[in-house]
Parts: C-alpha cells; sequence; structure tokens
C-alpha cells in the first residue's frame, strides 16, 4: 500500500522525506509539497517536518556515491518544481544506494536520464536570467529587479550576482513564487514582498524609482532607437537569442 509524505517544498525537507522512507523501510512512497497534497483514497499519509540532520545524512550519504556534478543535477532537477520531480529523484536515489558503484551518470535508467534533462532546461533559465535582469534604482537607493522564470532559479542566481554587484544593494524579487534576494552590501538574506494590486512589474513608476532611473530609462531607448537598425532586422533570430516572455522586462522593449 502507498504511504504519500507531505513536505514543506524546501529541498532539505524533501530530503527529510527521503531519510523518513529509508527509516521506515516504506515499499512504496509518493513525496509532494504541502500545495499539492490531495488525501488518496487509498493508503496512507503523514507529514513530514524538516530535520537539518536527516537532510544533512541523506546528502552526505548521495555525496558518497556519486560525483559533484551529479550532485549538482539532483538539486538543479528539484528546482525544476515538476509535479513529479520529487518521484523522480526519490527513485533515483534509491537507485544510487542500491547500486555497488557509481551510476550517478546511468543514462540507461530513466529516472537518472530525467534528471539530466531537467538540468538542463533549469541551466538554461539560471543563464538567462543572469542575462536579462534589468535594475533599476529606487528612491531608497536599492536597484531592484523582478522576474518570473519557468523554473525557481533564484538560488542559483544568488553567487552570479553577490559577485558582480558587491558594492552597491540590491534586490531580485520573484513575482511567481512571490520570494526575493536582498543583498545589504554584507550579505544575501530570502525576504518576501507585500506589493500593492497596482504594481506595475513593466513600468517605471516616478512614485518608487529615482529621478535619475527615469532619466537613464529614456537615454537608453533613445540609443536603443538610434543604433536598432530596421533593413537588418532578424525578428527569428533575434527571438531565439531574446524569447518574448522576457521582453515585458526589458526597458528597450516599451519604446
Amino acid at each position: 500500500m502507498e504511504t504519500t509524505l507531505i513536505y514543506d517544498a524546501t529541498f532539505d525537507g524533501f530530503l527529510t522525506a527521503v531519510f523518513t522512507a529509508f527509516e521506515l523501510k516504506l515499499k512504496t512512497v509518493k513525496i509532494v509539497t504541502e500545495q499539492r497534497f490531495q488525501q488518496p483514497l487509498f493508503g496512507s499519509f503523514d507529514t513530514v517536518y524538516t530535520d537539518q540532520e536527516k537532510s544533512n545524512r541523506v546528502w552526505a550519504g548521495l555525496k558518497k556515491k556519486m560525483s559533484t556534478d551529479e550532485l549538482r543535477r539532483f538539486y538543479y532537477a528539484f528546482l525544476s518544481e515538476k509535479p513529479t520531480v520529487e518521484d523522480t529523484l526519490f527513485n533515483a536515489i534509491v537507485y544510487v544506494f542500491a547500486a555497488k558503484k557509481n551510476v550517478g551518470s546511468d543514462f540507461t535508467n530513466a529516472h537518472i536520464l530525467e534528471i539530466a534533462k531537467l538540468t538542463k532546461n533549469v541551466g538554461r533559465e539560471k543563464h538567462r536570467m543572469e542575462a536579462f535582469v534589468r535594475f533599476k534604482l529606487t528612491k531608497d537607493g536599492i536597484y531592484f529587479a523582478n522576474i518570473e522564470p519557468d523554473f525557481n532559479v533564484l538560488p542559483l542566481i544568488k553567487r552570479h550576482f553577490e559577485k558582480r554587484y558587491a558594492d552597491q544593494k540590491w534586490l531580485i524579487y520573484d513575482l511567481k513564487r512571490k520570494y526575493g534576494l536582498y543583498y545589504n552590501l554584507d550579505k544575501v538574506d530570502i525576504i518576501t514582498l507585500e506589493l500593492g494590486a497596482d504594481f506595475d512589474p513593466t513600468k517605471t513608476s516616478s512614485e518608487i524609482f529615482a529621478a535619475v532611473e527615469l532619466e537613464f530609462q529614456q537615454l537608453w531607448n533613445d540609443y536603443f532607437k538610434s543604433t536598432n537598425i530596421a533593413s537588418r532586422k532578424n525578428m527569428k533570430l533575434h527571438i531565439q537569442h531574446v524569447p518574448k516572455r522576457y521582453w515585458k522586462y526589458l526597458s528597450e522593449k516599451h519604446i
């Protein structure tokens, strides 16, 4: 009979659920977030509370069985937020622990192969976010950017922006997941915001952003207009490099 383990949607919470499944020697397991849980008609269910020690034990065990790059794939795949990713990861972990040799790159296994595919998609989104994030200077002296990535890549882009913009305060906010990264010149914190119903992430409002930012936006738009050669426009190639779903956050697209 299947047992459903409910966790808090964090990676440590997921690893705690994995530990619980092994500890209780559960044969058939389904791991779901609190948001996606639906009481099953058959089988049992239980809530797993995140335990850092248990999470660390599972991760340490995986470290002994796989390479650093293979471990990275497991984390990237988790951040894809695909509805079935927990089951994919759990089955892959069972396979890894049961093997006598390293099978972290055994792509003949359907679960390992699926993890590699998810990793590729998440990695592509990470690089795009690093390229397409556009900061705007607020009246509080904070450089603000809002994003809505397909995958939960904020944890992956943290280091990039922390190194690149170490001399200024910045905030990158994920509107889709309702949390952000705030750098205060010392460290990066995870924060949440109460954005008003009238907040438009595509606009540079004079009520929120500094006057110099509005001037810069106009200068940038004027520059973009002057350098844009209509006769050489290749829209197909342009969309290939800058997909339309990112356009609403690029100031040069609002001219």
